[in-house]
């Protein structure tokens, strides 16, 4: 539910905010455990998977690049998909340094069980949201970061492994 044009034109306080944050992050935490209670892995993997699918014999650069995370996290990720049966790992015919990933058939059956969207609700959300709103949201949250003084690097990480 959109909030009501009476609610957009009154200032906001900081408690409606970290309710607004507390929403999305429920929302989000919501669809991760629906995810893991179904198919019993981590949405980052049901994720991982699935770019596994739709893009063959991609490699480790290519997999942390999909899905904007840190190469190690992708490699983290992928052996536990290899640990589990679900995707294959050939070294690349032209240079045998390189990997190519492949998915298993029980690993098209674990998708087929999914309640997408298989990236996860938010980034398919903010997919949604008009360029100008987006870009306020970015704008407004890397104001955010600076004033926690957070660590950026953190943003290579998918939300369902914090």
């Amino acid at each position: 539910m959109l909030p009501s044009h009476d609610t957009l034109d009154q200032p906001a306080t900081t408690a409606q905010v970290l309710r607004r944050f507390r929403v999305v992050f429920n929302a989000v935490r919501s669809h991760f455990q629906q995810v893991e209670n179904q198919v019993g892995l981590g949405s980052a993997q049901v994720w991982a998977l699935s770019v596994v699918r739709d893009q063959p014999a991609i490699g480790m650069g290519g997999l942390a690049h999909s899905m904007d995370i840190h190469q190690s996290t992708a490699s983290n990720l992928a052996k536990t998909l290899l640990r589990k049966a679900l995707i294959r790992m050939d070294k690349a015919p032209e240079d045998r340094r390189h990997v190519q990933l492949h998915i298993l058939p029980a690993g098209l059956a674990v998708l087929d069980q999914v309640p997408g969207p298989f990236a996860g609700v938010l980034p398919l959300a903010l997919g949604k949201l008009p360029a100008a709103s987006l870009q306020r949201l970015d704008q407004d949250l890397a104001e955010l970061i600076v004033l926690l003084k957070a660590d950026e690097q953190a943003g290579g990480i998918p939300l369902a492994e914090l």
